[in-house]
């Protein structure tokens, strides 16, 4: 099994704007931001809709990152760890 370190708080991504280099916010998973029922998808099933070709095959979780500075936001591949 995966899981992505960001989604289960075992790692924090300080990550600054390429625009502005204020200090991002982890939104959280693109998949969440689709429709109100998306969040509740099981997390497999997500990646075939999530508009990334290979995110389930290579075990990837995109996150959304947002600056309050100049309110750019950024898609950021995470690479899930194996999980047993």
């Amino acid at each position: 099994m995966h899981v992505c370190p960001l989604c289960n708080g075992l790692k924090v991504l300080q990550k600054n704007c390429q625009s502005c280099q204020q200090e991002m916010d982890d939104n959280g998973r693109l998949i969440d931001f689709f429709d109100d029922y998306s969040p509740y998808l099981e997390d497999e099933d997500a990646k075939l809709v999530d508009g990334y070709m290979n995110s389930k095959k290579e075990h990837i979780c995109v996150h959304v990152f947002h600056c309050h500075s100049c309110h750019t936001e950024e898609k950021v591949e995470i690479k899930e760890q194996n999980w047993l």
